[in-house]
């Protein structure tokens, strides 16, 4: 009496119910025991085994093609087209992984092309400045002094000291 579990001698512990492996075939609509049967002994034993299996499978398993036609049609194919559909998502990303990568590359070509660009023009605008100071530098450029109409030069001018000296503050 080990464990604490009480027994009579002749009682004997209930066994699992086993699941009957035709039970998942004969669910499908259009598929008896007998049909279950067959496809369970030529190696059928999903939906997903008769959607691969196709016409001729079933014609293999001893099934007439007018019922495994039926049956196929029966066949819910949500994972043919789920697999199918993943596989397209997945090509899909892909090739959109691609186009995204050729648009970054080209994009960083053209952007380093223009940074190019860019630097040799203000190379060649700095270069056109220098050459600007050099040549105003070498004096050729100077202030032209013209003679006053009255004959004086500009240190004889008289120019006013204040505000006192100038013209208009002298009217009264």
């Amino acid at each position: 009496m080990m464990g604490g579990h009480l027994r009579s001698i002749g009682e004997e512990m209930a066994a699992k119910p086993k699941k009957d492996p035709l039970a998942s075939l004969m669910a499908l609509p259009g598929i008896g025991k007998a049909t279950a049967k067959k496809l369970h002994d030529s190696g059928i034993k999903s939906a997903a085994a008769i959607g691969k299996a196709g016409v001729k499978g079933l014609n293999n398993a001893g099934i007439s093609p007018a019922t495994a036609k039926k049956i196929l049609a029966a066949v819910p194919k949500k994972k043919a087209a789920s697999k199918a559909a993943a596989k397209k998502v997945a090509s899909k990303a892909k090739s959109t992984v691609k186009k995204a990568a050729k648009k970054t590359k080209s994009k960083a070509k053209k952007t380093t092309a223009a940074a190019k660009k860019a630097a040799s023009k203000a190379t060649a605008a700095g270069k056109k400045v220098a050459e600007k100071v050099i040549t105003e530098a070498d004096g050729s450029k100077r202030v032209k002094s013209s003679k006053s109409k009255d004959g004086r030069k500009g240190s004889t001018l008289k120019v006013p000291r204040s505000v006192k000296d100038m013209p208009w503050f002298r009217k009264k």
